[in-house]
């Protein structure tokens, strides 16, 4: 196993707060681009159903752009440390602003051919697989307390998960779907001009040289040689398959059954809650062995698929939900910080995109088998038990591999 020094900076970390010109200027373009993605997801579902192309089609069209993202994504993270990460996130963001634009135009116009929307949602993909991998690296360069800055980029992301479909929902009912993608478009404008805006201390030695292949083989080998690294995105995919992918599809049918329809989104406005709390005390907390607390707060996932399986009161629903949104958040931030702080400079980009890719590529394989497995197993509460032994076991898992159990934050956190 490889034990990678830390990321290098041609100028020193300094102490200073996290509140710098370039933390607002990035907190700002991630944030507003975030909440656009949150109404993007509502005018989407809501107009693809209102256009008759019913929950199939609201699949096939959020499929296009999942496939675009992983298929592509690595070759982000080359062009990334080619080109640095800020440009090809501010060619991403214009590329995304005139996308959504244009899908803006094509509802507000009438009822666009589906073929130009599984287009666009492949296209906007694409331009996501070139933005992606430069988030990670560009924290560490505009905050000296990374684990700080992605708690708060936690806490801002769990925020507009929870406000952004409360907007577009009554905006797409008075309105129409164009306005919302008309506005999606107009928050990647402002997240493209505040990245443009940025002044990054720039990376030791990160322009690869070579082939795409070369980069993309180079990528693999550092991605490798991280023991603790690889083993997580093996869980992961298990977590993928059995978890995160039936969990949505099921989860929902469950709660509908037992709670009714308008309960489902006071349970999941609980689980952003639960999300907002993990962020919270992600940025207050500070264990020098990341993963390890990180995995030791994951044990509380399981436990809101648990009480969902088990048809549990709606009070034990809520809070079981809380704590899994709060576990997963904490997950979430020692996971970002573990990366950037352990991975060096020239290759975090390429690690990345290795990283977001493995995580990704088995959720919809869990998304199809969800509907064969309940009828395999005799329905969707056995399949959800299912789900809730292989979190645990997973979280297990984490525990047993000494270089994730072991693993330290580098010094630039």
């Amino acid at each position: 196993m490889s034990d990678a020094a830390p990321a290098t900076l041609d100028a020193p970390l300094s102490k200073s707060p996290l509140w710098t010109r370039d933390f607002r200027l990035y907190f700002t373009a991630r944030t507003v681009s975030m909440f656009g993605d949150a109404m993007m997801h509502t005018a989407l579902t809501m107009g693809l159903l209102e256009a008759g192309y019913g929950p199939a089609g609201v699949g096939f069209a959020l499929a296009a752009w999942t496939a675009s993202v992983a298929v592509l994504i690595l070759f982000g993270g080359v062009l990334a440390d080619k080109f640095t990460a800020r440009r090809m996130m501010i060619g991403a963001d214009a590329a995304r602003f005139l996308l959504q634009g244009l899908m803006a135009v094509l509802f507000l116009v009438g009822t666009p051919p589906f073929w130009q929307i599984l287009v666009i949602m492949a296209l906007s993909g694409a331009a996501t697989a070139m933005f992606q991998p430069g988030v990670g690296s560009t924290v560490p360069q505009v905050a000296s307390d990374v684990q700080r800055a992605n708690a708060t980029l936690k806490v801002a992301e769990s925020l507009m998960v929870l406000i952004g479909p409360a907007v577009a929902g009554p905006l797409v009912a008075v309105a129409g779907a164009g306005v919302v993608f008309g506005l999606d478009a107009a928050t990647f404008a402002v997240s493209g001009l505040c990245l443009l805006l940025l002044r990054l201390r720039p990376l030791a030695d990160v322009v690869p040289e070579g082939s795409m292949l070369r980069n993309l083989r180079e990528g693999w080998r550092e991605f490798r040689s991280r023991t603790w690294l690889w083993s997580v995105i093996v869980i992961w995919t298990f977590m993928g398959i059995c978890v995160f992918g039936p969990m949505l599809p099921l989860g929902a049918t469950v709660i509908r059954d037992a709670h009714g329809a308008a309960m489902y989104g006071v349970v999941m406005s609980a689980y952003g809650a639960g999300t907002i709390l993990g962020g919270l005390v992600g940025m207050r907390l500070r264990p020098r062995r990341t993963l390890l607390a990180g995995g030791c707060a994951m044990l509380l996932y399981p436990l809101g698929i648990l009480m969902i399986a088990t048809a549990a009161p709606l009070g034990m629903l809520i809070a079981a939900e809380v704590l899994a949104g709060a576990g997963w958040a904490f997950w979430s931030v020692m996971w970002a910080t573990s990366i950037q702080t352990n991975i060096p400079g020239p290759v975090l980009n390429r690690i990345t995109a290795y990283e977001v890719s493995g995580s990704i590529m088995s959720v919809p394989v869990g998304q199809a088998i969800a509907g064969p497995a309940m009828l395999l197993f005799g329905g969707p509460h056995q399949v959800l038990f299912v789900s809730v032994a292989v979190s645990f076991a997973s979280c297990v898992a984490l525990f047993s591999v000494p270089a994730i159990r072991r693993l330290r934050r580098g010094p630039a956190s």
